[in-house]
């Protein structure tokens, strides 16, 4: 059964009240290495006893308040340039708390989904970008990831300068962003990163907010998973935070279970791969540990290797040998690692996955082919087969309830965006709507509802910028539908919002893998269009050719590209354009033929006498090389219902 939710998230929308303490506390967002927004007031706020005196000391001068009778205090420093270190003291009658080394710059939000949280390690050439990040003035602030069924005031996290020890687990499109910008202007910069692997955009909105968004453009969320969630959250042993908590440091991390010594001949067994929905895991959410041992020929130890583990629902930590090889959150993502060449030894070998399963079904969801050890063109050894599996922690130890961050909207909005509220910010970048390809038509109204609701909450218009879906999946053999080509419409719409912009990357995805790995250049455009935009660099070009209009002649249609000031270009040497398709009346799509004549591109096919609607880099993972003279890839559109169509005659 399905329930409308304006009701119920309206009795969610109320504050939490902070904790009363006897000393001065301060959120999780003030901390040693913060950068605070230049160009803007900077509210610092706390809580102390009741009419406690508080006295704030910064860039020597003094600024004094009194808690009030909920033992809340605030106090707004004026505009400053950027600059820094400076230190600063908040002081009560019985503490005083120093924050040291803080820089003024810009605070960039980045939020989204797993490409989002996609680390540097795993990004192109990580090792390399690691051993580079010597930027002690980019500060980095990983948010826990979360779940509130109201919104909360603190999270507990602190500021780091970004180095070699502390690159290497945060955002990778998050990092390169901010170096580029740094690079250019060297002004100091705060980056937050705030995002989870395989979340929908409904569960980053604000209740009130999403509790305006039209009835149909909602999505259907199962009234007894809300209510198992409001029932987990009020379980008197446990509860979410407690379950949240535990998952974070379960036993089989405590006891060290990825160690090759630990004994499994206890463990359970199970075939994998294999949903665990038959088997006595069903209905069971939490953390599983999975073991299996193998056998390598001699001539496959001591080299680097390929380990595919298919697709793993929902998310996973996996060791070879006692030695961390890679992580990953999402259901819908395959994992493929690389085992450093000494892990590898002659003999025995231990793989270790611990996987966490957040709601419905968990284990290895994909075929045996897809789990294998490769370390050659014919050294391949699979691990399909019988596991040891354990369970360190699941849900019916606290409640038995199936909750996730996709159960109902808003909890990771309460969680990981609410408690920044009110600390200003530059601006945002967004990189999110895979997991809404199922309705995005829908995406079309939740993408802009978001962007104003933070704004909303912030109480300005801060600049919005976020990613295009990248190129993903097998390619049509025909000219097709997709899911993925309509978000991407979706998110083109939405630059209709003011203060926003589109970095795309229709051209450095991989058709298997959901995560393409060259986040630089993912980061590179984005900070084109903030440098642009927000940094004076006006002589920046930041976005590729994007649909001007269309103009019938016979059997041929002329389309004019906006290009900004720059020309088109066509990365293949015979002068012929892929990813065209075109229609006539009956809306039947076939590929088509495009070249470049005068600045413009003229599409036809002999298929169609008379066309009427042409499509650009239609398709889940299209073929296009059209470009602008500075690299950046023509924007994919439709004309299927476009009314500015002239014809010309022949």
């Amino acid at each position: 059964m399905k329930i409308k939710l304006t009701v119920l998230i309206f009795l969610l929308t109320f504050a939490i009240s902070p904790l009363i303490n006897a000393q001065i506390k301060l959120p999780g967002i003030f901390s040693n290495n913060m950068v605070m927004q230049r160009n803007s007031p900077v509210k610092i706020w706390g809580t102390a006893d009741k009419k406690e005196p508080v006295e704030i000391t910064f860039k020597g001068e003094k600024y004094k308040t009194r808690a009030n009778s909920k033992g809340e205090w605030q106090v707004t420093l004026p505009a400053m340039s950027h600059g820094g270190p400076f230190t600063l003291e908040i002081k009560g009658k019985k503490n005083t708390i120093t924050l040291q080394n803080i820089m003024i710059g810009d605070i960039w939000l980045c939020s989204g989904q797993s490409n989002m949280e996609w680390p540097v390690s795993f990004a192109l050439n990580g090792k390399e970008e690691i051993k580079s990040a010597d930027y002690p003035n980019i500060r980095l602030y990983n948010v826990p990831q979360k779940m509130e069924i109201v919104p909360m005031n603190n999270i507990n996290a602190k500021w780091e300068p970004c180095s070699p020890e502390t690159a290497g687990n945060f955002s990778a499109v998050a990092y390169f962003f901010a170096r580029d910008i740094y690079r250019e202007t060297g002004i100091p910069l705060g980056v937050i990163n705030s995002s989870w692997g395989g979340t929908i955009i409904e569960t980053w909105i604000s209740s009130d907010a999403y509790a305006q968004v039209p009835e149909n453009k909602k999505r259907d969320f199962d009234s007894q998973q809300i209510k198992d969630v409001m029932d987990f959250n009020k379980a008197g042993k446990g509860g979410i935070k407690e379950y949240q908590n535990s998952v974070l440091a379960d036993k089989g991390l405590t006891e060290k279970w990825y160690n090759n010594n630990t004994a499994t001949s206890a463990w359970d067994e199970m075939q994998i791969p294999g949903e665990w929905s038959n088997t006595p895991l069903a209905g069971t959410d939490g953390v599983v540990w999975f073991s299996y041992d193998i056998i390598l020929p001699k001539d496959m130890a001591g080299k680097q290797a390929r380990l595919s583990l298919g697709k793993i629902d929902d998310n996973d930590v996996t060791w070879v040998n006692s030695t961390e090889i890679g992580q990953t959150n999402g259901c819908n993502t395959d994992r493929i690692y690389t085992i450093p060449a000494e892990v590898l030894k002659p003999g025995k070998n231990n793989i270790t996955v611990r996987i966490t399963d957040e709601t419905s079904y968990g284990g290895f969801t994909s075929e045996p082919q897809q789990l294998y050890i490769k370390t050659g063109d014919n050294e391949k050894v699979s691990l399909a087969g019988t596991w040891k599996y354990r369970t360190a922690l699941t849900n019916k130890e606290f409640y038995k309830a199936s909750i996730g961050p996709n159960s109902m909207p808003s909890i990771l909005y309460n969680a990981m965006i609410n408690p920044f509220i009110g600390f200003p910010i530059k601006g945002v970048i967004w990189y999110q709507g895979e997991s809404n390809a199922d309705n995005a038509h829908a995406y079309r109204t939740l993408f802009p509802s978001l962007i104003q609701n933070w704004r909303k909450k912030w109480g300005y218009d801060f600049p919005f910028y976020w990613v295009q879906l990248a190129n993903f999946m097998a390619k049509d053999i025909e000219p097709s539908e997709s899911q993925w080509a309509e978000v991407r419409e979706a998110q083109s719409m939405t630059l209709s919002t003011p203060h926003t912009g589109q970095a795309v990357i229709i051209d450095i995805g991989e058709a298997g893998d959901i995560h393409p790995k060259n986040k630089q250049e993912v980061g590179r455009r984005l900070a084109l269009i903030a440098l642009n935009k927000d940094y004076g660099k006006t002589d920046i070009h930041y976005t590729g050719p994007t649909f001007s209009s269309m103009e019938k002649k016979g059997n041929k249609i002329i389309v004019t590209f906006d290009t900004q000031d720059s020309q088109l270009v066509i990365k293949n040497k015979y002068g012929y354009i892929e990813g065209f398709a075109i229609a006539g009346k009956d809306q039947k799509f076939v590929w088509a033929k495009a070249t470049l004549k005068n600045g413009k591109v003229i599409v036809w096919s002999d298929d169609v006498i008379d066309p009427v609607a042409v499509r650009y880099g239609w398709g889940n993972n299209p073929d296009i090389n059209l470009f602008d003279t500075e690299g950046l890839p023509a924007v994919p559109f439709r004309t299927d219902q476009w009314k500015g169509i002239t014809e010309s005659a022949n």
